[in-house]
């Protein structure tokens, strides 16, 4: 196994895990009781349990074990059963608790427990729920997976889907903004506040604003059920902590009192903000819960305080469980926000990835949960309610009537089927997410690079793509070393979709590491013996103090020198690891106190959350590994390279200049000398390129695979190619190239490929599909399993050559378009139906595979229904096909040219590849010449050459070291050679570039792309030709097209397009009314065609003539609205 394979993925696995392991039971004792009235009793209902198995299939009454290559190969979902259990409680005056102990429902006992079936839950493959977790490579191929195989996706309906990382804000953190739309919350609001977003143990999240508003008042925004309410701060600074007016403004002005523009804002938010006679926390508690009563759906025996509570609980910093803690993070939220709108310090910025984190499919799935749990409670009531209301049955008892509905409600578990299968999240509360679509990805396995790719990608969210501004596309020298700044799509999602670094990590949640939990406990006592002065002590400090907050809790206060002092030895700690209050993981954030206008709100901010960016850098001090995240990396002196580091100042270094790039940004020869786009292009073009994306061809059933026959490990490689091991995937071929202008057919980047070489088999490769052939599909329910393949008039019917006797096809006939392909018999007069194949070109019947049904119970070998025939079509190279070297230099096949005319050198040497000079001067790819000497030196001499990235350098150059490699051969340092004229075998006058270089063949072929039409379908309302390749339809001669060809005075050639070669037609018209709606054509004695008008009342006033056939369809629209149309026939 590959561990640095494994690494890349496991983000994914590990987010399924946490959802699996804790996140299931989290959200169970989280889940909220559901509320109602019956026989003036009140009962609620609440789930007590939920249960995940391992993924199984039922066949003939047994369960036996489901793999994910059974689910893949029959086109199904690999998936587990999922129960659960509900309690109905009969609710007593004990729960009524205002002191704001919660009521532990684990010890009242429900009256009655019902089990629930919530469906078949979807298992990411390789997680500890999936049969392949632990198992050997030898066993995996036992089990017809890949020996790589590092999961990370889930199988729906048999593709692959990845959940893509989305960029979410960073967890637990206020982060200061302008938002302009913010001055639209209501009168006096400004465009300042301050956002955090409150993230809960099983990974829900709530959002929390902090607005200010023109005169100096602060209010707090959030969410209840897709409402926006606000509270003013100062109420609910009263609401958390029985506190009075003073203490208030002392802790949030903490002894500042010069500052005026402070101390008159706190003193006017407490005047205005104070409602009569309401003082004690008490009080407030009672008066909030009065408002919001009427919006909730508690019994009326629930106290105004308890609701009160209720909200505090559910909407206002739901991080934290302790009202004191509540209180001083609203607190240290105040000071920020006054000093951001006092000119103390700047906004943050958001875009950037200091400020952010990511959300991964187990979150996901933890969120879809708790909001299903819900509705699945809120449905089965309505439909409890309503079965009382009806006569027949309002005699029932209600654990019967309950346990009716519980049988019939919704599968909570295909909502998850659902969601992946689309990627569409329908949601009633939005859950604390931006965008409700484009969650899911399918994870094409074109080739290996791509597939790896998936699950490296980030996006920032749908949301943002339609956004015009600019400012989230740029690259952040914040993301350094965490986002890799070459590899992203050019286009539309250009900046949005970014790929993490290969060295970048994902933390795990605190809850899959012990360590992490037990250094939560011990922190706050470490740092309080290091100089840490803890918040509860006094309630004023001086004003310099730095704050220190953990995960989101204000910790205490530190004297700023003390506080560098203490990052320093924090920082040392967790690079040598051995101090258990201290986990290797915590990211430890210090912005210093600044003067410098608009900078960074000043605080250690401490992070042990999961799902954060981390990455490894090397700690001078210690000399340990270290990781650092990137809100801190802003404020360290981290050396690139070893001779960039300063004594008493630098205190990191890189492990290595190349771990800023992702995978594929690292698999590219001498990216270091090359243009910054091409780089780019490289990064994409990799993922087209056709190669071997998996070993296990036989057991696959993907939509379409590419395949090609000659691969090669390249001579010239990158150290990433060994450490993901990405030669066992090789999708290329070292090529014999001469950059020299020949012929004429390589201009515009078209390349001339020996004709030899590719009858040796340079670039050959097959394309493999599956069609999935279903005999039921289209029929009625009750038609259904009745049709089955078969061929009884085997004797009469001549189709030997073509089926076999089961009316199948031959596994490995070439079948030609139009030639027959399988039997079937009709059951209506059980007569045998020949079905011929539609495709377009020819192709080998690789194999085909009998599917049965789901539960297995139809066995019976004449008895098939369904197929899967899979299609092998050969496809080597023609004119037209696209090639591409690792440069970003891509070009098509302009000609096969035969050896004999190949320009050779001087020891005989012919070229694979032909391709222009021109290729090179604007685009400046100076690696792919690099690469070149490097490939023939490395020819030459029998060995493999490296070439990663920032190795060479001003005084040892790659050209010095390649070409002593040449030299010593005894060929020219440059690369150049002397080459004779393969037609009139004369020398050329200069000397030629020639090399070997790694070409790869990219998957947009000729053969996909073409498209012909002569007669053929036309749209029957305007009898126009039909668009579409796959139905034979034209291409379409827009408006811009027929101007461009009237700029040219190109009469005759524009009437032939847009008449005669569309929709001619010859129509009567009427001379003397001009209608063409009033003609009417009828036989005559002698059985001649007559045409008359009938409003003219004439037949020799009739004229025919030409005219395109959808200006009839416009005289047709204009009459059914009461307008004629008039034609003056001369």
């Amino acid at each position: 196994m590959s561990e640095e394979l494994k690494s890349l993925i496991q983000p994914h696995i590990d987010s399924f895990d946490f959802f699996t392991d804790h996140g299931i039971d989290l959200v169970l004792k989280d889940s909220e009781p559901l509320y109602f009235e019956h026989n003036s009793t009140q009962y609620k209902i609440r789930f007590t349990d939920l249960k995940l198995s391992r993924p199984t299939r039922n066949i003939v009454e047994k369960e036996i074990k489901l793999y994910p290559n059974e689910s893949r190969e029959t086109g199904t979902t690999y998936n587990a059963p999922f129960k659960g259990a509900i309690g109905l409680y009969e609710v007593n005056e004990m729960d009524e608790m205002d002191d704001g102990t919660e009521v532990d429902y684990n010890k009242q006992e429900p009256t009655h427990t019902f089990e629930v079936d919530l469906g078949r839950l979807p298992i990411m493959v390789k997680s500890r729920y999936c049969h392949l977790n632990g198992m050997s490579p030898e066993k995996l191929i036992e089990s017809r997976e890949e020996e790589l195989e590092q999961g990370g996706y889930f199988i729906v309906n048999g593709n692959e889907k990845v959940v893509r990382m989305l960029v979410m804000t960073k967890a637990n953190h206020p982060v200061a903004l302008h938002r302009k739309a913010w001055t639209n919350r209501g009168p006096g609001y400004t465009k300042n506040g301050i956002t955090i977003r409150c993230v809960r143990p099983d990974r829900s999240s709530i959002t929390n604003n902090l607005h200010y508003i023109n005169d100096g008042q602060t209010t707090l925004r959030f969410l209840y059920r897709r409402q926006e309410f606000f509270l003013p701060a100062t109420l609910l600074l009263k609401a958390l902590k029985d506190t009075t007016e003073k203490e208030i403004y002392e802790n949030i002005v903490q002894g500042d009192n010069e500052n005026t523009f402070l101390t008159d804002r706190v003193e006017l938010s407490l005047r205005e903000q104070k409602i009569n006679n309401i003082n004690t926390q008490e009080e407030v508690l009672d008066y909030i819960g009065s408002r919001f009563r009427a919006r909730t759906q508690f019994p009326p025996s629930f106290s105004n305080i308890k609701i009160g509570r209720w909200f505090i609980n559910q909407f206002v910093f739901v991080h934290l469980p302790n009202y004191n803690d509540k209180y001083n993070l609203l607190i240290l939220m105040i000071q920020k926000l006054y000093a951001m709108v006092g000119g103390k310090c700047g906004t943050d910025n958001i875009d950037s990835p200091a400020f952010q984190e990511v959300l991964l499919a187990g979150h996901i799935y933890g969120m879809i949960l708790k909001e299903k749990l819900t509705e699945y409670l809120e449905s089965t009531k309505s439909f409890v309610l309503k079965s009382f209301e009806d006569k027949k049955k309002s005699g029932d008892k209600l654990p019967d009537a309950l346990k009716k509905v519980l049988d019939k409600n919704f599968k909570i578990a295909d909502r998850f089927s659902y969601f992946l299968a689309t990627g569409n999240l329908r949601s009633s509360s939005g859950i604390d997410l931006q965008q409700t679509s484009g969650f899911c990805v399918i994870a094409d396995k074109l080739n290996f690079l791509r597939f790896i790719s998936h699950f490296r990608s980030i996006h920032r969210g749908a949301f943002f793509a339609t956004m015009k501004t600019t400012a989230i596309r740029k690259l952040m020298p914040e993301s350094w070393g965490f986002f890799c700044p070459v590899h992203t799509p050019d286009g539309a999602p250009c900046g949005l979709l970014n790929h993490l670094s290969s060295n970048c990590l994902v933390t795990v949640d605190a809850a899959q590491d012990p360590t992490v939990q037990k250094a939560q406990t011990l922190l706050p006592s470490f740092l309080a013996a290091h100089g840490m002065l803890p918040i509860d002590m006094v309630s004023v400090y001086q004003h310099q103090y730095l704050t220190i907050t953990l995960d989101g809790r204000v910790l205490g206060k530190i004297e700023p020198k003390a506080g560098e002092e203490m990052v320093k030895m924090l920082r040392y700690l967790r690079s040598m690891g051995n101090e258990p209050s201290i986990p290797k993981t915590m990211e430890i954030s210090y912005a210093p106190p600044t003067n410098v206008e608009n900078g960074q709100y000043s605080g250690i901010s401490l992070f042990t959350t999961g799902a954060r960016f981390m990455r490894p850098v090397v700690n001078l001090t210690s000399g340990q590994n270290e990781l650092i995240g990137p809100q801190e990396q802003l404020y360290m002196e981290i050396a690139v390279v070893p001779h960039e580091v300063i004594k008493g100042v630098t205190t990191h270094i890189e492990t290595s200049p190349t771990a800023m790039f992702s995978l594929l940004a690292n698999l590219t020869p001498f990216s270091d000398y090359n243009q910054s786009p091409r780089n780019m292009y490289q990064c994409q073009m990799a993922k087209q390129t056709m190669g071997t994306p998996l070993h296990s061809y036989p057991f696959r059933t993907d939509n379409k695979l590419y395949k090609v026959q000659n691969v090669q490990k390249p001579i010239v490689h990158t150290k990433n190619q060994f450490k993901f091991r990405c030669n066992d995937y090789p999708h290329g071929c070292n090529a014999v190239i001469a950059v020299i202008s020949n012929t004429g057919y390589d201009m515009e980047d078209a390349m001339i490929i020996n004709k030899s070489a590719y009858e040796r088999g340079f670039g050959h490769g097959s394309v493999y599909k599956n069609e999935y052939i279903d005999l039921d599909q289209g029929l009625s329910r009750f038609e259904q399993k009745k049709t089955f393949f078969g061929r009884p008039n085997t004797v009469v019917d001549e189709l030997d050559k073509f089926i076999d006797t089961d009316g199948l096809p031959f596994v490995g006939r070439l079948i030609k378009p139009g030639e027959p392909y399988y039997t079937y018999i009709r059951p209506s007069d059980g007569r045998q139906v020949t079905k011929d194949y539609k495709g377009k070109e020819e192709a080998y019947i690789e194999d085909v595979r009998i599917i049965f049904g789901p539960n297995g119970a139809t066995r019976d070998p004449s008895k098939i229904n369904n197929i899967c025939v899979k299609l092998r079509f050969n496809r080597n190279p023609v004119i037209g096909d696209k090639f591409s070297s690792r440069h970003g230099q891509k070009g098509v096949l302009s000609q096969l040219w035969p050896e004999i005319n190949m320009p050779f050198t001087e020891s005989g040497m012919k070229p694979d590849v032909i391709i222009n000079p021109n290729a090179f001067p604007s685009r400046m790819t100076i690696g792919m010449l690099v690469e070149i000497l490097a490939g023939k030196a490395g020819a030459i001499h029998g060995k493999f050459q490296d070439a990663t990235a920032f190795q060479f350098d001003e005084n040892n150059t790659a050209i010095d070291f390649f070409g002593e490699q040449l030299a010593k051969a005894g060929f020219n340092r440059f690369g150049n050679e002397q080459m004779y004229s393969g037609t009139t075998g004369k020398e050329f006058e200069c000397e030629i570039f020639f090399g070997v270089c790694y070409y790869q063949r990219l998957r947009h072929m000729v053969k996909d792309k073409y498209q012909v039409r002569a007669l053929g379908k036309v749209n029957a309302l305007t009898r126009q030709p039909i668009k579409g390749r796959k139905v034979g339809g034209g291409i379409r001669f827009g408006e811009m097209e027929r101007d461009s060809l009237l700029a040219h005075g190109a009469s005759f050639c524009l009437n032939d397009r847009l008449m005669k070669s569309s929709d001619f037609a010859k129509i009567k018209v009427c001379k003397l009314c001009g209608s063409t709606l009033t003609i009417y054509s009828k036989k005559d004695y002698s059985n001649q065609t007559v045409s008359e008008c009938k409003s003219c009342k004439s037949s020799d006033s009739i004229a025919t003539i030409s005219i395109p056939y959808v200006f009839t369809y416009l005289v047709a629209e204009l009459a059914a609205v009461n307008i004629t149309m008039k034609l003056q026939v001369s």
